[in-house]
């Protein structure tokens, strides 16, 4: 009778182990993969952990961002991935938005879209909806607070003007950025996207607050209203 076998790290040849690899040469000398190998610690009946966590890559064509948008469901469809294991990729990606999140923060002010960009991006990607954003900025384009203002579906979000206006105001902004995802990763504004720009720009420029800039964003890219002549 055939004894089925649970591979391990320990089953990989020493210089491949990746725990040992790390100690021996640090962290950055480890592939995705290993990385993935390490958080599992071991792979399936056919399959070691390294090869277990290269075949989950390929499946997502080895983008790390569509890697942080799975579930544990996602996950678990993998022979050799548990619910406790799933939890621990969710986990170890929701550490690294939060880390891209808290070396975003160091950049307070604004000065040009990709500063925005950079700033907004860790809160919009990784999301399979919409979600609108606005960044309140005092007069040395300095970021005072940044807020979500509307959550949606997968193809929109409804933009409430007067809710972000009485935010501008109780925190006495001058400016206002404006940020929303695309989740189909298509950077070209709608009319409805252009439709709210220039509402909210007029609209604000009654009170003598500049909107300065509505940001589009995508897992790597961004689309700018200013830098596009659009404002």
């Amino acid at each position: 009778m055939e004894t089925s076998t649970n591979y391990t790290l320990k089953h990989l040849a020493e210089e491949d182990r990746p725990r040992e690899k790390m100690l021996a040469f640090g962290r950055q000398s480890l592939t995705v993969a290993e990385l993935i190998a390490i958080l599992i610690g071991s792979g399936n009946t056919g399959e070691t952990a390294v090869e277990l966590s290269t075949r989950i890559l390929a499946h997502y064509g080895n983008d790390l961002n569509a890697i942080g948008k799975l579930q544990v469901s996602d996950l678990t469809q993998f022979n050799g991935i548990g619910e406790a294991k799933a939890v621990s990729i969710i986990a170890a990606m929701e550490l690294g938005r939060r880390h891209a999140l808290a070396v975003a923060e160091l950049k307070t002010q604004v000065r040009s879209s990709n500063d925005i960009f950079e700033n907004i991006h860790p809160h919009l990607s990784d999301l399979a909806h919409e979600e609108f954003w606005v960044i309140y900025l005092n007069k040395a384009n300095r970021i005072i607070s940044k807020e979500k203002v509307s959550s949606g579906g997968v193809a929109g979000t409804v933009v409430d003007v007067k809710i972000i206006l009485r935010l501008a105001l109780q925190k006495l902004a001058s400016g206002i950025i404006l940020a929303h995802n695309h989740p189909s990763g298509n950077l070209q504004p709608s009319d409805a996207d252009i439709s709210v720009t220039k509402k909210l720009r007029d609209a604000a420029k009654l009170m003598e607050i500049a909107v300065l800039d509505h940001l589009i964003i995508g897992d790597r890219d961004y689309y700018s209203f200013a830098d596009n002549g659009i404002l």
